[in-house]
């Protein structure tokens, strides 16, 4: 099988965001992921932070948070508005160029390609609260907490956009484990599967 697209779903703290990155330098392919929150918030009038907590997050950790947010005359809120944009610019990127790919259920996206190399990286608790600890300067009880609140967020927005379940292995050719094997190993198992 010869890819063309690897899409990084991760865990936060897991480092999946820096694996999707380093994988993609040494392959030599694009990287995108702030750049497609740029583009739509550009394109949309909106601000990068907006987009980046609509466009990944739930509105709060639970499914029916999504009943109580504004919609226009159409039915469409603007996440959907936002979701709907992520999509065309995913489809874009993922025709225009070989590329990596982070968050944004850009595994689900580009579902219907043969050429997706589909990643989830998932880490161990204790690695991941180090690591979160390390970039936010936070206690580890307040690491644990933004762990498990981002990671909820991300899977009810998941659910919400896909109606699958996010970090589900049924979704991904590949889960790894950035704890037990390290990035580098991460960066090379994913090198050597797009070859």
């Amino acid at each position: 099988m010869s890819y063309k697209i690897i899409t990084i779903s991760r865990e936060f703290g897991s480092g999946g965001r820096f694996i999707g990155e380093e994988t993609a330098k040494k392959l030599g392919i694009a990287f995108y992921d702030r750049e497609i929150i740029a583009k739509v918030a550009d394109d949309l009038g909106l601000s990068e932070k907006y987009v980046a907590d609509r466009g990944e997050y739930a509105p709060s950790k639970n499914i029916f948070s999504y009943a109580f947010i504004g919609r226009d005359i159409n039915g469409n809120s603007i996440a959907d508005q936002i979701y709907s944009y992520q999509q065309k610019i995913i489809k874009e990127l993922a025709a225009k160029e070989p590329c990596v790919i982070v968050g944004r259920s850009a595994d689900y996206i580009l579902s219907g390609r043969d050429d997706v190399l589909n990643v989830f990286i998932q880490g161990n608790k204790a690695d991941k609260i180090v690591r979160i600890k390390e970039i936010y300067s936070k206690s580890d009880d307040e690491a644990a907490r933004m762990i498990k609140d981002t990671d909820k967020k991300r899977s009810v927005n998941y659910r919400y956009c896909t109606d699958q379940e996010w970090g589900s292995r049924k979704n991904y050719d590949i889960v790894l484990n950035s704890s037990t094997l390290g990035y580098d190993n991460c960066i090379d198992v994913i090198s050597k599967l797009y070859r």
